[in-house]
């Protein structure tokens, strides 16, 4: 009897763990992704809106460099790019906040590549409604 009690206590425990893993996982996710927006709005809010294209595109090939020699690879030029690519193709935070709840930046990345945003607004819909992966 007491092994059967702790068995089921046991698949209780472990079941609460995973469930906290998932919560954990999916929470950090959102906050990389609103990391991601942010770095992305602050470089084309004040250093592209000067209208001298070729040092915008030097500073962000520097900050990069800095960035990912600081916090790694996920800070590369293309990367960083993307970042922006991000912030501007969602460029209303009352549309990107809830959306990185539902979906990870893999999924936001598929999406840049999405010509029309009445498009991409859809897919990003179904991805949140049917789960999808970035598959």
């Amino acid at each position: 009897m007491t092994q059967e009690i702790e068995k089921v206590l046991f698949t209780d425990l472990s079941n609460l763990i995973e469930q906290g893993k998932k919560q954990v996982v999916s929470q950090v996710n959102s906050i990389l992704t609103i990391t991601y927006w942010h770095i992305g709005k602050r470089i084309n809010d004040h250093i592209l809106k000067n209208e001298r294209a070729e040092y915008g595109e030097k500073v962000v090939a520097n900050i990069s460099k800095l960035l990912e020699k600081q916090y790694g690879r996920s800070y590369t030029l293309r990367n960083v790019r993307r970042m922006m690519q991000f912030a501007d193709l969602f460029s209303d935070f009352g549309i990107v906040s809830p959306l990185v709840t539902q979906l990870s930046w893999t999924n936001f990345i598929i999406l840049l590549s999405i010509k029309t945003n009445e498009a991409r607004m859809f897919y990003a819909q179904k991805a949140v409604e049917e789960k999808w992966s970035k598959r």
